[in-house]
């Protein structure tokens, strides 16, 4: 799929999010379920947040990290929470510690253009750092995300990290598997020239 055929497909997308999401905060509404409502704001907020990060900072998503974004809303906040999935599909945090680790690949290759000014990091001096960045930052967020969830839990009293050093281990360890799936696939695109576009 070319990258205005994905962004096409992507716009649809992220549109039928709203409208899902819409819909359940009405649905949930008449069912006066206040956490399912919450959860329809959340993921409209979520949606529009995104939006205006990327107007601010004046950032491009390329096409396959936006799709990735939006699968990655869809599998955590529909499927997961919206519709109480976590206890039907095995492995489903898994699942999702291993998504966030491609997407933040993804990410850091974003951020590493932002901060470099260049469309095209390959094309010049900057050689394979801009692949070595994504990794290292891909993990290293995967490392803060379990700092954080272990703060919340010690400070709020909340029970993020249930399974205890086993449940943080199982996570990072997704996380870095799937920083390096998305590290071989930027690395496979430099070789060919062809890393993801600023548009």
């Amino acid at each position: 799929m070319g990258a205005k055929r994905l962004s096409r497909f992507n716009d649809g997308l992220e549109w039928g999010m709203f409208g899902l999401a819409a819909l359940c905060l009405v649905y949930y509404s008449f069912e006066q379920e206040w956490a399912k409502i919450l959860e329809a704001v959340l993921i409209l907020a979520v949606l529009l947040g995104i939006r205006l990060v990327v107007k601010v900072t004046k950032a491009v998503l390329f096409p396959l990290l936006r799709l990735s974004i939006l699968l990655f809303i869809t599998l955590t906040m529909f499927i997961a929470n919206m519709f109480g999935m976590y206890g039907v599909i095995p492995h489903l945090d898994d699942v999702e510690h291993l998504a966030s680790g491609i997407i933040l690949g993804f990410v850091g290759l974003l951020v590493f253009r932002q901060v470099s000014k260049e469309a095209s990091p390959l094309n010049g001096r900057f050689g394979l750092l801009p692949v070595w960045f994504s990794w290292f930052f891909a993990i290293a967020m995967a490392g803060f995300w379990e700092i954080y969830e272990f703060t919340t839990d010690a400070l709020l009293g909340m029970n993020s990290q249930g399974g205890g050093l086993d449940d943080t281990m199982i996570d990072m360890i997704c996380g870095s598997i799937g920083a390096s799936i998305a590290a071989v696939y930027l690395r496979t695109q430099a070789k060919r020239d062809k890393l993801p576009p600023r548009s």
